[in-house]
């Protein structure tokens, strides 16, 4: 296997509005200075030049850490990223051995491109690892209708595990393939084998019958799966492409039958589905840049700031957890589908899942970088200075670890090793929005749907979720020296009971900052 390269080492107005905004962000954060090596790797966007170098060298580690992953662990033939490896190299149970996902594959050929950018790796060899990949499942790998297995043998190619045909792991795959026809576009070849692979895909077909909604998927023995994408996830991404379609496009109106559950949890509101994981807020914006733009109809969201209000609200919900797992606090915070000492959970909040039991979760906070780089950077460092010795390895970071119980996973897994890089790669160079963004189907999507740019009010711009954020803390810290945290009291959620949060009326009030208003 070829070896990775380095270390891981507008009037006045207007103009007072900037110089404003210019002295506002100066009073909050600390400016780099000097140069450090991570500096001329990549070109430095308006986010990371708030970074200081210790969080410049930090994120490089874990990004190439997080990368080798994808490069140490794929089958250089198939280009197929296996769903999870030992951190140690110690082999895998035969059930899991050479078990790949595809959607890690997606991340897995983004994950190539972001490592040419920073030399970790020669573009030539991405370039023939790239060509590999896609040549695979443009001509060998099993398709229905353009669409792939979930779990395949990354040696042979076959179905693993009597997958289903997998709609959203195909749709994260295809992130991935359109990451590289755009960053790869001089060359023929690539550009050619993702443009088939994309427009080979029936969208249509995966409506199965249904005017809106697409299937979960499809099994040769007994045809589509019964359940739907039809609430608020990290299915905006398959929603965009399909709509986006250039040979088998459904109707922009699918985007509005998704239902989105408005919750507020200790000051933030946003929408959401109530109960899933946060990675449901972090997937799809690993490649569509959906900055300042928000909907037209509907509940007009923007979806950027809503995902920044949906990691706020988890890290209040793991702080309020440090009464029952010590372990827990400002700097420790995260759960997101994962490993556990119990097994594979896809456990989150809020509002609180039964299965928790103090487990944290480095990807939670770390695929929220893009979001609230403060706190997320703040969190994976203090993660990585207290129990790195244990934690944090030759990929990054284990999948999850238990403070309270000294249980630490054996594994990392894929797809919460791509987010993490990703995430980062995004606050740092916003490459691979950049790259995804290029191609001219999902602008059109998004058009056709009504996801336009608009102007945020100026003291949305830049920096304001780290006012929240600190605005929380101070809050918290009344509530904590008064009053105990207050209690979870069962609801209903569109006629399913649901665990909502309920704050006391006698609580600290909450700054106006974190209300509703702030949302555009």
């Amino acid at each position: 296997m070829n070896s990775v390269k380095g270390k891981p080492s507008s009037g006045l107005r207007p103009a007072l509005a900037v110089l404003f905004l210019l002295l506002a962000c100066a009073s909050v954060v600390t400016w780099p200075q000097g140069s450090t090596a991570v500096d001329s790797l990549v070109p430095r966007t308006e986010a990371a030049r708030r970074l200081s170098r210790e969080d410049e060298l930090l994120l490089e580690d874990i990004q190439q850490r997080s990368f080798r992953y994808f490069w140490d662990e794929a089958d250089p033939q198939t280009g197929l990223v296996p769903d999870r490896a030992r951190m140690d190299g110690s082999p895998l149970d035969e059930n899991h051995r050479q078990v790949a996902s595809i959607a890690a594959t997606g991340f897995g050929l983004a994950a190539l491109c972001i490592a040419v950018e920073h030399g970790w790796v020669d573009r030539t060899q991405a370039r023939e690892r790239t060509r590999n990949t896609l040549r695979y499942f443009s001509t060998r790998a099993f398709q229905e209708h353009g669409w792939f297995y979930h779990w395949l043998d990354a040696k042979t190619g076959d179905r693993r595990w009597k997958s289903e045909v997998s709609s959203i792991d195909t749709a994260l795959l295809l992130a991935g393939v359109l990451t590289t026809r755009q960053y790869f576009r001089k060359d023929a070849e690539i550009f050619r084998m993702a443009t088939k692979i994309y427009e080979r895909v029936d969208f249509r077909w995966m409506l199965n019958g249904d005017p809106l909604l697409l299937s979960h998927g499809w099994r040769p023995e007994t045809g589509f799966l019964k359940p739907r994408w039809d609430t608020y996830s990290e299915d905006t991404i398959l929603y965009l492409l399909a709509i986006g379609s250039p040979t088998h496009p459904i109707s922009p109106a699918s985007w509005y039958a998704l239902w989105r559950d408005r919750y507020r949890y200790e000051g933030h509101s946003y929408f959401t589905t109530v109960g899933v994981p946060l990675f449901m807020h972090q997937y799809a914006h690993a490649w569509i840049d959906y900055r300042n733009r928000r909907e037209t109809r509907g509940d007009h969201i923007d979806y950027f700031e809503n995902s920044i209000k949906a990691t706020l609200a988890h890290r209040a919900f793991c702080i309020n957890l440090s009464h029952e797992f010590p372990g827990f606090g400002p700097n420790v915070w995260g759960i997101t589908a994962s490993d556990s000492a119990k097994g594979y959970l896809a456990w989150g909040g809020p509002p609180r899942d039964p299965a928790i039991d103090g487990t944290v979760v480095p990807s939670a906070a770390g695929g929220s970088l893009m979001f609230t780089p403060e706190i997320s950077i703040a969190a994976l460092r203090t993660m990585k200075d207290k129990y790195g010795d244990r934690i944090y390895g030759k990929f990054g970071f284990v999948d999850a670890f238990n403070p309270n119980t000294s249980w630490v996973d054996s594994d990392v897994i894929g797809i919460n090793a791509g987010i993490v890089l990703l995430s980062a790669e995004n606050l740092r160079t916003e490459n691979v929005w950049a790259w995804f963004m290029q191609n001219t189907e999902i602008p059109r999507a998004m058009q056709r749907i009504g996801l336009l740019p608009y102007r945020k009010r100026p003291e949305m711009v830049g920096g304001h979720y780290r006012k929240a954020a600190r605005d929380f803390d101070s809050w918290l810290f009344q509530l904590w020296a008064v009053r105990p945290i207050p209690t979870a009291l069962t609801g209903e959620t569109r006629g399913i009971p649901r665990l909502q949060a309920k704050a006391r009326e006698d609580q600290p009030p909450l700054p106006t900052e974190l209300g509703d208003d702030i949302m555009a």
